[in-house]
């Protein structure tokens, strides 16, 4: 099997998370270059079993790279162009190129088509959105969906290594009687939730909210899907949860909504009430599918289902979708020969 020279850029929570997830899933990495800011250059990290030195990203960091991997952050903006002039093909987590209609979208459960549009760049989609549209693909595949409302609980994951720190020493605060430290938040965290994520837009709806709408039309390729969100930030380290409703042109029972996630790609089942069988982030987290329950014929609309879908947010909604789109391209014969 042929190996692929493979630059990870960033070395945070997501950055350290393609790592393992490339060692995981047996990747075919050749030669790896790990690059991040003048700050962490010259860190060590050990990837299957060697050791690799951490390098500064500059423009010329690309040289010979198959396929660059960004973990998010400025450096999406400062290089991804750059990378993809020099040949490779970039993968990005950040929401920089998202809405750029040359760049492709990608969920490889969803819309693996798209990678073959790609000018040497494809978007990782925000994490939130990443994981109800795989809960969403098999409904909309079997009846097209007309309107979706959903509110999530998102882990503090979603902001970085840096927020799940504070997580850890405001919970050890409030526990000791002290007034919990903020940095990363609007409000504590520990012990609380905050119905707000990114910044407030003039419609009133959150930053966070309107990309989940903007990105799921996009990866759906459909316009007219009418999608309202509720974005919130809860005290959990890890995995997202979100409560979706749909609503579709025909009418689908629990039955077959049941059937429709049992037979989708990427998608756990956990839905049985009686045995108090439902998705949990605590259960959910390191992994790298997408798990739905709770599910029921919705009350208010008439072809109306809703469920609970939850999925690990450094995984499935950040590094494991980048690394399944490496995967797709491979599979596709689109990493070009040097």
């Amino acid at each position: 099997m042929r190996e692929y020279s493979i630059a990870v850029v960033g070395t945070g929570a997501v950055g350290s998370t393609i790592l393992q997830v490339l060692e995981e899933r047996n990747f075919p990495v050749g030669d790896l270059k790990l690059l991040a800011t003048k700050n962490s250059a010259g860190k060590k990290v050990v990837f299957k079993g060697k050791e690799y030195t951490i390098e500064e990203t500059t423009e010329d960091s690309f040289e010979g790279v198959d396929i660059a991997l960004f973990a998010g952050g400025k450096a999406s903006e400062l290089y991804a162009k750059i990378a993809a002039k020099k040949g490779a093909i970039v993968i990005d987590n950040s929401s920089f190129f998202r809405m750029d209609p040359e760049v492709p979208l990608v969920v490889p459960e969803v819309n693996p088509k798209a990678v073959k549009k790609h000018k040497g760049i494809i978007a990782n989609p925000n994490c939130s959105t990443i994981q109800m549209c795989v809960a969403l693909k098999p409904i909309n595949d079997f009846s097209k969906i007309k309107r979706i409302i959903v509110s999530t609980y998102q882990a503090v994951s979603g902001a970085g290594q840096e927020a799940m720190d504070e997580l850890v020493e405001q919970t050890k605060e409030v526990l000791a009687g002290q007034e919990p430290t903020i940095k990363m938040f609007q409000h504590q965290i520990a012990m609380n939730l905050i119905p707000h994520i990114d910044v407030f837009k003039d419609n009133f709806y959150t930053k966070e909210e309107m990309k989940m709408i903007a990105e799921t039309q996009k990866i759906f390729n459909d316009y007219d899907m009418k999608i309202s969100a509720t974005t919130v930030r809860v005290p959990i380290l890890r995995s997202h949860s979100e409560s979706v409703t749909v609503e579709t042109e025909e009418k689908i029972t629990r039955d077959k909504a049941i059937e429709l996630f049992e037979k989708a790609e990427g998608i756990i089942l956990q839905d049985s009430p009686e045995n108090n069988f439902y998705p949990m982030p605590y259960f959910t987290s390191d992994t790298d599918e997408v798990y739905v329950g709770r599910i029921r014929e919705d009350l208010a609309f008439d072809n109306g289902i809703t469920f609970f879908v939850v999925a690990d947010q450094l995984r499935k909604g950040a590094a494991t979708n980048a690394i399944q789109i490496a995967e797709l391209l491979i599979r596709e014969n689109m990493v070009g020969e040097k």
